[in-house]
């Protein structure tokens, strides 16, 4: 089942209503019809035996959209079949999103909007040398990043510390959704600003810019478990307390959101 929807570069929410009859696992995909590897938002919705309440299941799932292209597809199916024959769309709305509030820096309101555009447009641009009009911010994309020996290495991105220019990896960023980009993009650029070598200070500063331009948080989980996951043979300790920490502030600001209404 795709669905159409005039995005027109708007913020918004989408809200789905999905009945099903049987358990079954869907998957949700929101994509820029019209560039290649331009997914907006992709997630699984397990419907399991124990959440039918009688012959169905219904649930409501929310797609926060602060970052749109000009026309967007949500496609709903059967992970297991790929077909969309074990579910009923029985709600649809779209909610405007509030403007963003992010109280910071011009600096860092430039680099958000570099940011977004590089990651809107990752998925199809060329290799090379990305800047923004005052040449300000700097990307140098790359099909790999490799190391001084020319080895190929895991990171999908490394920031010179010294200069501030991100080197991006085309193939690793072509798999991620624009909000994973974008918030690999703001950690990186948080090594420059504090500076810092650490990843959990560099993490949370740019969660908070994240979370405060309406992103979806279970993307944000994501950049770091799907970047952990493409080399499962390299995770330890530190990755997963890494991945708690990304979860626990996330938590945070959620209960902070919720006790000021």
């Amino acid at each position: 089942m795709i669905i159409p929807i005039p995005a027109n570069h708007k913020r918004f929410t989408i809200r789905l209503g999905i009945t099903v009859r049987k358990p079954v696992v869907l998957g949700i995909r929101a994509y820029d019809p019209s560039k290649p590897n331009s997914h907006y938002f992709r997630r699984k919705v397990a419907f399991k035996r124990e959440a039918f309440s009688g012959k169905e299941a219904f649930r409501e799932i929310d797609i926060p959209m602060p970052l749109s292209p000009k026309a967007l597809e949500v496609e709903l199916y059967n992970k297991r079949t790929g077909d969309d024959t074990s579910f009923r769309l029985t709600g649809f709305d779209v909610h405007k999103m509030i403007p963003a509030q992010v109280w910071a820096q011009p600096e860092v309101h430039r680099f958000i909007d570099f940011a977004q555009k590089f990651s809107q447009k990752a998925g199809y641009t060329p290799v090379g040398f990305h800047h923004n009009k005052d040449s300000e911010f700097l990307i140098q994309y790359l099909p790999e990043i490799l190391d001084d020996a020319g080895r190929r290495l895991v990171t999908p991105a490394r920031t010179h510390r010294a200069t501030g220019r991100i080197q991006v990896s085309q193939k690793l960023f072509r798999q991620f959704t624009v909000p994973i980009r974008f918030f690999i993009l703001l950690h990186e650029r948080q090594h420059f600003v504090i500076p810092t070598r650490e990843e959990k200070p560099a993490d949370l500063a740019a969660l908070q810019i994240y979370l405060d331009m309406g992103f979806p948080r279970i993307e944000a989980v994501y950049a770091a478990t799907k970047v952990f996951g493409l080399h499962p043979e390299t995770v330890g300790k530190a990755h997963v307390t890494r991945t708690r920490d990304i979860i626990d502030f996330i938590n945070q600001n959620a209960r902070k959101i919720e006790a000021h209404g």
